[in-house]
């Protein structure tokens, strides 16, 4: 009893005498942890003091030996630093920070830049090709194919050449092989991926990407010479307006010379402003563009405005490809032979089939056209 009670006294004498020594510690001027938080930095979640923020790595190292915190503060903020490497940016390991519209705050470009493109583009894109097909799906539904009202006459008209249908068709190719790659690559995380797992989508984003980049320069010279071949009959002309007041036809009759508004509107929004958009965009992705940089910034931005106007190119040609094969009957044919019943023509482009049977425009345009419609050939 008196070993236990014993004991017990110099347990409590040596817990006064340590905490009698800590507080003379304290009132000497050195620093105790709880001073430490007292000096805690306002507002610097998981932050000791604020000098901590001032250390640079080798005094960080001395007390906090592995802790490369200062080395990174460095390296986030974006400084082009020491590398042996020739390449543009080695010296610069992260980008600094960057804030897109409609991000909320900044964070490493990088960071940035994949949250956009994976966020709000993906996302609205999505919905816009979405819609447009539930669109196309409903007006096809409630309205059907544009029928010719009255029969065929049997007589036909050369609308194109053989010329022109191939620039067509290799625009029109090379754009589905676009689409459909980009779109692949776009949206394949989250079709594709879950489907068929991640060596198969590895293989398929791989091959898609290489298709994207090979097709692309082939699609932009077959639009520069679809532009050079059809800009002359395109120009707005005034009656023009009034086929958009007459909604195309839904409103009645709405007259028409050899391409109507919306096919005009379709070549200089669709064709040249978002087909040379898009081209242009996709050879800097392609580094084809001599006189620019290839940082990792002007990278990430020509590929936003590559997509932004891949998706709104994309969903207009929807509209445009359905017109020219189920919304209208006799479309096809004038792209896919390349001529019209003299009917269709005289309902959907009244104003060029009276410049035909008045003879300012030929029927008939080349030898093979003349061979087919037994009438000679004359060109303008």
């Amino acid at each position: 009893m008196n070993t236990w009670f014993a004991k017990l006294t110099v347990c409590i004498s040596l817990l006064l005498t340590s905490s009698f020594a800590l507080s003379q510690q304290s009132d000497n001027g050195t620093v105790s942890q709880p001073d430490t938080v007292a000096t805690s930095a306002q507002g610097l979640p998981n932050v000791q003091s604020i000098d901590i923020l001032k250390q640079n790595q080798a005094e960080r190292s001395a007390v906090q030996p592995g802790n490369l915190a200062p080395t990174w503060r460095i390296v986030k903020q974006g400084t082009e630093n020491y590398s042996s490497l020739p390449a543009l940016e080695s010296g610069v390991l992260i980008q600094p920070k960057a804030q897109f519209i409609g991000q909320s705050r900044a964070t490493t470009a990088g960071e940035a830049w994949r949250q956009y493109r994976n966020g709000p583009l993906t996302n609205y894109g999505g919905w816009l090709i979405a819609l447009v097909v539930i669109g196309i799906a409903v007006f096809y539904v409630v309205v059907g194919k544009v029928k010719l009202k009255n029969p065929r006459s049997g007589r036909v008209i050369e609308r194109f050449t053989s010329i022109e249908r191939m620039t067509h068709w290799t625009v029109a190719i090379s754009f589905l092989a676009l689409a459909l790659t980009g779109l692949i690559m776009l949206f394949g995380r989250y079709i594709v991926l879950p489907l068929f797992g991640h060596d198969l989508f590895g293989w398929l984003a791989y091959g898609c990407k290489n298709i994207h980049n090979f097709v692309g320069p082939i699609f932009t010279v077959a639009l520069i010479v679809m532009f050079v071949i059809f800009v002359k009959d395109n120009f707005p002309q005034l009656v023009d307006w009034q086929w958009i007041k007459q909604l195309g036809g839904a409103r009645g009759h709405a007259s028409a010379g050899r391409f109507n508004a919306g096919e005009k509107l379709w070549f200089w929004g669709g064709v040249v402003l978002l087909g040379l958009i898009v081209s242009a965009s996709g050879f800097v992705l392609n580094m084809l563009v001599p006189g620019i940089l290839y940082t990792r910034g002007n990278m990430q931005i020509a590929h936003i405005i590559h997509l932004i106007a891949a998706v709104l190119v994309f969903s207009a040609a929807l509209g445009h490809i359905y017109m020219g094969t189920l919304g209208m009957e006799g479309a096809y044919e004038a792209m896919a032979t390349g001529y019209v019943d003299d009917e269709w023509a005289k309902e959907h482009h009244d104003l060029w089939y009276e410049d035909i049977q008045s003879g300012k425009e030929p029927r008939i345009r080349t030898e093979e056209g003349a061979m087919k419609a037994g009438e000679p050939a004359r060109t303008v």
